[in-house]
């Protein structure tokens, strides 16, 4: 139910994550707002205050880069050479970057952080963006006739409009372990790395992106230290290759060119298997060819095909899809290579505190081994089933069926317009969430490209759909 807004005071929005998707949306909003001449107050809340930046692109290290070219990452759909134009002037005017150029994160940290400001320069007079910093417990009114009330940790915003811009909720280990400081659930917290330069071995639960970060990371505080990485298929990501000055050439497959109809995984899995074979070497320009394409194939796909791809598929396809920059893969290469990084294809069968550090007992298949080590972090990326989250305000939603997982529980459940749906499965027309939370709707959903057009999309339809009326009396 639409909330209905006092005459006279304006649009009021409340995007509760500060990362690339509450930013994107933030931006968006302010725009879209202005174009249309409705006056509108932004209220951008972040836990951590790490405005514009969020987990992804809040790290300082050098070498952690994006995995995606600079001329894919643009924070405006319509506009797809903004960053590049951007790094050109910002971070080497004298030498300018090309589109192919893999940039470091907490470069394009600062750049979310300057198109935000450029956005509240641009904005109309009637535009306010307040940055809060401050954590998130609770939405209440919803779907009454008055405005919400966001519940913070310390104080409550008012807004008829929230968005959850809450990103990738981190998983738990996928094992038993103890409660100690030696055991690091959320390695991405401010300050959670400090202290894993003294030289002892770590163990990271997971072989995905974020182990990649999380080993360069650690070993560039220590040289000395032997990072150990375990998941139970032992795959590392692939790594960006080839000619990179020219994006590859399409590849056609049948399951592309109709828009109805169910989508078999074993069709799906066929088509790609068959392309690849053709040319194995091109097996990326397959990957580009269907990333347009997985979205609506996804909507399309039988929930028990959607189980046995997230079961036995989803792995390799993460792997072959979200690649490492070619630098990156060279640096891991020489860490294995040197044995500062152990990858184990196995399962962590038990965590025990011992003298210094804790053990981890490691079921490789053909043998089990113990591994000393000073620390145990969770690299194992995004949750997988969103009902366990920490996050309280989801916790809250879910308690009060304001708000459900979706079927996969691979996020939030939500319309494709990304209204979130209560428990009883109605659309609540002023609770919206864009990016990661969509991921069982639309699944490829966690890369710039997908929550650049959500927020664009996400904006256009607050704006029109909860503008003020002209009528006497509204704010102008």
């Amino acid at each position: 139910m639409q909330p209905t807004r006092s005459a006279g005071r304006g649009l009021a929005v409340a995007i509760i994550g500060g990362g690339a998707s509450g930013t994107l949306t933030a931006v968006q909003l302010l725009a879209h707002a202005t174009a249309r001449q409705i006056p509108v107050s932004i209220t951008l809340i972040d836990g951590h205050g790490r405005h514009g930046l969020g987990q992804a692109y809040s790290t300082t290290h050098p070498g952690h880069l994006l995995n995606a070219m600079a001329r894919q990452m643009s924070a405006l759909h319509d506009d797809p050479d903004h960053l590049v134009r951007w790094a050109a002037a910002s971070l080497a005017p004298d030498n300018p970057l090309s589109g192919t150029t893999f940039l470091p994160r907490h470069a394009y940290g600062q750049y979310l952080r300057d198109t935000l400001a450029a956005a509240e320069r641009a904005a109309g007079p009637n535009s306010r963006l307040s940055r809060i910093h401050s954590q998130a417990v609770a939405i209440k009114n919803a779907g009454s006739a008055g405005p919400l009330q966001v519940v913070l940790t310390d104080r409550e915003v008012r807004a008829d409009v929230a968005v959850l811009a809450t990103g990738n909720a981190p998983s738990e280990f996928p094992f038993a372990v103890p409660a100690n400081d030696r055991v690091i659930a959320d390695p991405w917290l401010p300050g959670a790395l400090d202290g894993l330069g003294d030289g002892s071995p770590v163990v990271i639960a997971g072989t995905g992106l974020t182990m990649i970060d999380l080993a360069i990371a650690i070993t560039s505080a220590n040289p000395a230290t032997r990072v150990h990485a375990v998941s139970r298929h032992g795959l590392l990501p692939r790594a960006h290759g080839g000619d990179s000055a020219a994006p590859p050439r399409p590849v056609w497959l049948p399951v592309t060119s109709r828009t109805t109809g169910p989508v078999r995984l074993g069709d799906l899995m066929w088509q790609i298997r068959q392309a690849v074979s053709a040319n194995p070497a091109n097996w990326p320009a397959v990957m580009e060819s269907l990333r347009p394409y997985v979205p609506g194939l996804w909507r399309r796909m039988p929930g028990p095909d959607k189980r046995l791809f997230l079961r036995h598929v989803a792995r390799y396809w993460e792997v072959h899809r979200h690649l490492m920059p070619p630098a990156t893969a060279s640096r891991i290469a020489a860490m294995r290579c040197t044995g500062q990084l152990s990858v184990h294809r196995g399962q962590v069968l038990s965590v025990r505190e011992a003298s210094g550090g804790v053990s981890v007992l490691i079921d490789l298949g053909a043998d089990i081994v113990e591994i000393p080590a000073g620390v145990v972090l969770n690299g194992t990326g995004a949750t997988k089933d969103i009902a366990t989250t920490s996050n309280p305000l989801l916790r809250y939603l879910f308690a009060t069926g304001m708000a459900r997982p979706d079927p996969l529980h691979l996020g939030i459940d939500a319309t494709v317009q990304g209204a979130v749906v209560s428990s009883a499965g109605v659309p609540d027309d002023a609770i919206y969430t864009l990016g990661p939370p969509l991921r069982g709707l639309w699944y490829e959903t966690t890369a710039i490209p997908e929550i650049r057009e959500q927020a664009a999309a996400l904006a256009r339809r607050i704006t029109e759909h909860h503008g003020l009326s002209q009528r006497s009396g509204s704010a102008a």
